[in-house]
């Protein structure tokens, strides 16, 4: 799919309205501030240890040999907000939406959507995005809608939201670890068509002309950081951030920078 003008600023708005209407939830939510660490019981001491799958552009991907993206904007600035260095670990998706990486890290966050089965497993901030999702194919395929893409070899990235719905749609899925590999395999040919979520699948393919959007579909998806099952200071802290980050208009500028302008 394309990006256009129209999507971005829906991405923007919905990202900063999602926000701003829990925000307006009550008047005696505090101001952002930082949590005393130690409180927090940080995996690694004076370290924020944030699981991420790498690359998902571009919520996060490798550029320059440094972790960037909209996602990896949010997490320094809730490092910074808790006055601890920011550390990321490359983790599987698997392993973010089983909620294991609680082993590892103290929060997740990796464009990961609100789901009632995710909840059993672990506890999600305040959403900071709605993202649905969308069918992409090459020009020429014959690949219109899904009932097209019938029969067809269709790549989803594994474990997501975007898997589940091919299967429940049924469409002959083929999956991938990262969304790399999953377009990856839509160039080559190995696949005609790929199922995904809007912003990520939208970025990928912006400056090429042979793949466009075939198919939106809406879903109601929300993104939200992820934290291990019971772990409310945690969650308190997270949440703070992002109402600083939706309050000051960071968020607004994150969303600019990352899937275009917000005007």
């Amino acid at each position: 799919m394309r990006i256009t003008s129209t999507v971005l600023k829906s991405l923007a708005v919905a990202a900063v309205g999602a926000l701003a209407l829990t925000a307006c939830g009550s008047s005696e939510t505090p101001a952002a501030s930082s949590t005393d660490a130690n409180a927090l019981k940080l995996i690694n001491a004076g370290k924020l240890t944030v699981c991420s799958d790498i690359p998902y552009e571009p919520f996060e991907f490798v550029k320059d040999g440094k972790n960037v993206g909209f996602d990896m904007d949010i997490a320094a600035e809730i490092a910074k907000d808790m006055k601890v260095e920011l550390t990321v670990i490359d983790s599987s998706f698997d392993a973010i939406e089983s909620g294991l990486f609680k082993t590892q890290c103290d929060i997740a966050i990796s464009s990961v959507s609100i789901t009632d089965a995710r909840k059993g497993n672990m506890d999600f901030s305040t959403p900071y995005m709605d993202d649905d999702l969308t069918l992409v194919a090459k020009e020429g395929s014959g690949v219109t809608d899904l009932e097209s893409a019938k029969g067809k070899k269709v790549g989803v990235q594994q474990a997501t939201t975007g898997a589940k719905f091919a299967k429940e749609n049924g469409l002959d899925a083929i999956g991938y670890e990262d969304s790399g590999l999953q377009l990856a395999s839509l160039k080559a040919g190995t696949t005609v068509a790929t199922l995904g979520n809007q912003s990520v699948l939208g970025y990928a393919i912006k400056d090429d002309p042979t793949l466009k959007r075939v198919a939106d579909f809406k879903t109601g998806e929300q993104l939200g950081v992820a934290v291990p099952k019971g772990a409310t200071p945690m969650l308190d802290q997270v949440n703070t951030t992002l109402k600083r980050l939706t309050d000051d208009g960071s968020l607004a500028k994150f969303t600019a920078t990352w899937f275009g302008t917000t005007n």
